[in-house]
């Protein structure tokens, strides 16, 4: 049994916080094309998607009774839905799109549309970047961001695009809407990130 432990100062925990810490407004989200056609705007959605995240993975646990006792394995893994903000302009072509995708998917009069997963599922990509240019840099100089991390979401499509409130009381304010994913899987991008 340990009677003590070493202790740690600022000083310690700052020589830990590599680069400073990574920052989670500094990310970008990658959408190229969507199916069917549908018209996309992938350099536009690059600026106006505000916020993402990176989802939960779940391992459930099966509980197995042995003589008055519980036994735990390792159940099915499953993915969180992943959800996107996207900031709304007059445009309204990123709504519309994505709107589209819905009705590629399962038409609002008929309730036809498409079948085979391959024609509605696309991937996507999340990077988490660094503030800079070269990942645990002890500065920010370059002219580009480094990218710590980098997620593939493959096999994606959309569940949900939510409603966009509309209010006489609402000024200062600039129109979103987020959109939530199926998420078949994903893929963790090896990263140039040296280790410390």
């Amino acid at each position: 049994m340990a009677t003590s432990r070493q202790n740690k100062s600022i000083s310690d925990f700052k020589s830990a916080l590599i680069g400073g810490g990574a920052r989670p407004n500094l990310f970008e989200v990658e959408l190229t094309t969507l199916p069917g056609g549908i018209a996309w705007d992938a350099e536009n959605f690059r600026f106006m998607c505000k916020a993402a995240n990176l989802p939960a993975q779940n391992v459930a646990s099966i509980d197995v009774p042995f003589r008055g006792r519980i036994f735990k394995v390792a159940g099915d893994r499953t993915i969180d839905t992943w959800s996107i903000t996207i900031i709304n302009d007059e445009g309204f072509l990123l709504r519309k799109s994505f709107e589209a995708w819905s009705e590629l998917m399962a038409k609002l009069d008929n309730n036809l549309g498409a079948t085979n997963p391959a024609a509605y599922m696309v991937d996507a990509k999340v990077f988490q970047l660094g503030r800079g240019s070269v990942p645990s840099s002890r500065d920010n100089s370059g002219d580009s961001n480094a990218v710590l991390a980098e997620y593939e979401f493959v096999d994606i499509f959309p569940t949900n695009v939510s409603a966009i409130d509309l209010s006489y009381d609402s000024s200062d304010t600039i129109e979103e809407f987020t959109v939530e994913f199926a998420v078949q899987s994903f893929n963790i991008v090896a990263s140039n990130t040296p280790n410390p």
